[in-house]
């Protein structure tokens, strides 16, 4: 398989059909992936520590457990304080990097919030911490301002590239428009930010041919960074209805893996994130996927007490490690499968550079 995949162009048809690979084609792919990673990234494992900033979403989409009409969760917002302590233990803990995550929210204020977090943020630690922010649909203008602050990445998961998958997945407003979301992506791009996006997979009437759709969507239009995952149902949406129609969850697991290595193969520079979902099926989730192609982790810095809280779908993974303990333990993980951490680097996507030729 090694040798057809180096010669020959990967179409939606021969992508579909690797992502049913068994077996040894299977372990073909991964051993593939792997060292098409070796080659362009090395053994190196960036840390960008996840702080959810707040579970208030204004979106209602049927998969998403932090939905606005889901009337049984306790919400929240982090103080101001509260996000600058996770910042500064992450700066001091060797963390090249700090992801800040939230429930989507265009308000004024919560406009004005982020834009502080990002000047204090580089304000506390020098410039020296690099900021990702995945914060939903913004305008262009909010896009920019935040970037000029000194956000550096900004993650906006596309969730699917399938139009009529995507209008099966959200209520049928302009707010939870596909063309809308589309238009969000590229002002990132436009507006400078290492860009970064990602599917569900594994999702009820997904095939594999929208999967491979997906990879093709990722590379057309030329990413930087990617966080990508198994889906996991929430008994609070819509969406828990169609449970019936999802695979096992060890097969959800599997096709994710093979979704991380045929990107790392058609995208070879780029961030791969491996995402806590994969941990929430395995807890050795994560290793397998930094093995066969992701280079990306985020450890949870969240303050303990709210982790509970940012519920995007069951079984959760929640450490009973404290965040130093955490680090210390994924570090010996990382040391066990041939990786290390970057410490004190903050990983910018290779890609990012080559594309625009600045070093952020």
């Amino acid at each position: 398989m090694s040798g057809l995949i180096d010669q020959m162009e990967l179409s939606r048809e021969r992508l579909a059909t690797l992502l049913r690979s068994t077996g040894t084609e299977e372990d073909e792919l991964f051993e593939r992936s792997a060292s098409v990673k070796q080659a362009y990234l090395g053994h190196i494992v960036y840390l960008r520590g996840l702080i959810e900033l707040s579970n208030i979403c204004e979106k209602d989409c049927f998969y998403c457990g932090i939905r606005h009409s889901n009337r049984e969760l306790n919400r929240y917002r982090l103080t101001h304080k509260e996000v600058l302590d996770a910042i500064r233990f992450a700066h001091q803990k060797g963390f090249g990097s700090v992801a800040i995550q939230s429930g989507e929210r265009s308000s004024p204020a919560f406009i004005r919030g982020i834009d502080k977090i990002v000047r204090d943020a580089q304000k506390i630690t020098g410039g020296e911490i690099g900021i990702t922010l995945s914060c939903g649909e913004q305008t262009e203008e909010t896009y920019r301002r935040w970037f000029e602050s000194g956000a550096e990445r900004y993650l906006l998961r596309i969730e699917t590239s399938s139009e009529k998958l995507y209008k099966r997945l959200h209520p049928a407003d302009e707010k939870h428009s596909y063309a809308r979301r589309i238009r969000a992506v590229e002002a990132l791009r436009k507006t400078g930010y290492q860009t970064g996006s990602g599917v569900m997979i594994g999702l009820p009437f997904q095939s594999e041919e929208d999967l491979a759709d997906d990879l093709l969507f990722m590379r057309e239009m030329d990413i930087d960074m990617c966080g990508m995952g198994p889906y996991l149902e929430h008994a609070a949406t819509p969406l828990w209805e169609e449970r019936h129609l999802l695979l096992p969850l060890s097969d959800r697991l599997s096709l994710s893996l093979r979704m991380v290595a045929l990107l790392r193969i058609l995208m070879p520079d780029i961030n791969i994130a491996a995402t806590t979902a994969l941990q929430a099926i395995d807890k050795e989730g994560r290793e397998a996927a930094i093995r066969i192609g992701a280079n990306v982790l985020m450890p949870n810095i969240t303050p303990a007490r709210y982790r509970e809280d940012y519920f995007l779908y069951e079984n959760k993974p929640l450490s009973a490690r404290d965040d130093e303990e955490e680090l210390g333990y994924l570090d010996a993980r990382l040391q066990a499968i041939g990786h290390r951490i970057g410490y004190h680097r903050k990983g910018n996507s290779l890609r990012y550079k080559k594309r625009t030729g600045r070093e952020q």
